[in-house]
């Protein structure tokens, strides 16, 4: 399904970037639909040379920066590696549905319409930004609806400097919560699927339905407060889409130093009324060596170099 944001050739290694650490991995296949980690490493980073920022710059120093990279790069031993897929923090980036009130006469005035709405979406002007966009099916009133990624142009320049100064090609760069949401893909699954992915400030949710994203949230709040937040997404859920069709909620793929995977689980089973599956790295294909690499560090750039 998120194909269509990116190119169509993509390596099997990629970066993991975020306020507290960067990552370098490759992965080699064990069967089909199956990962194992083949190289990897992570390197932490002092505060506040990374800044997660949609709309101000997120890198104070570029060149220290570029030696923790460096670091985790030559560690993985993929310092001769040329091109990249690079998960960005998800809030480097913003995602959106959009959707069409009308269908538009035109090509170029769909996509005029669709700029102005992301220009809504978003914050920003769509000269400023790097939007991505793919048609999804359309809403229950059979109005178009569009998932939309966005990336201010300047900021996309800091890291791409960066990766100059070495030589790569970063030919696939997405958010990190869309990143670890293609772990949920699976055409086999005829249920809903949902991704909790923490962040520094809150979390990021993203409602699989049919392989495609029908709802994202980003919610901003404190740590404390993040339990009473997703039991109120998933209330949500419950009043929006329970019952439509035979919904239910089957799996939720939970990836965040301070979520609790037995808490959620127990949050879904108080909101929805049944028992939902919290998945762990091997229910979704990813085999991990031992405890060295967490999950929460590997899953976003592991879930863009599986699609090599």
């Amino acid at each position: 399904m998120f194909s269509a944001l990116t190119e169509p050739n993509f390596p099997n290694a990629a970066l993991g970037l975020g306020a507290e650490s960067v990552t370098a991995l490759s992965l080699q296949k064990q069967g089909r639909g199956q990962f194992g980690i083949k190289q990897a490493a992570t390197t932490g980073l002092p505060v506040g040379l990374l800044t997660p920022s949609f709309l101000d710059f997120n890198i104070t120093n570029s060149q220290e920066l570029s030696a923790y990279l460096e670091e985790a790069v030559t560690n993985a031993g993929l310092l001769s590696q040329k091109r990249w897929s690079v998960a960005l923090p998800s809030n480097t980036a913003r995602t959106a549905i959009i959707t069409l009130e009308a269908e538009p006469a035109a090509k170029g005035e769909a996509e005029e319409i669709l700029d102005w709405k992301a220009e809504q979406s978003f914050g920003a002007p769509a000269a400023e930004l790097r939007i991505s966009k793919q048609a999804i099916a359309p809403d229950r009133d059979g109005k178009a609806r569009y998932f939309a990624t966005a990336i201010k142009l300047a900021v996309i320049d800091e890291y791409e400097n960066i990766f100059e100064r070495f030589g790569w090609k970063a030919g696939l760069m997405l958010p990190r919560a869309v990143s670890e949401a293609n772990w949920l893909l699976d055409k086999k699954i005829a249920g809903d699927s949902m991704l909790i992915s923490g962040q520094n400030d809150g979390f990021t949710a993203l409602l699989l339905r049919a392989n495609e994203p029908s709802v994202v949230r980003s919610v901003t709040c404190e740590q404390g407060e993040i339990d009473d937040e997703i039991y109120r997404l998933l209330m949500f859920y419950s009043d929006r889409f329970g019952g439509e069709g035979g919904s239910i909620l089957e799996r939720m793929l939970v990836i965040g130093r301070d979520l609790v995977p037995s808490k959620i689980k127990e949050i879904a089973a108080e909101a929805l009324g049944n028992a939902t599956q919290i998945l762990r790295p091997e229910d979704i294909g990813l085999y991990l060596p031992d405890n060295s690499l967490r999950f929460d560090e590997i899953a976003a750039p592991a879930g863009l170099a599986a699609l090599g």
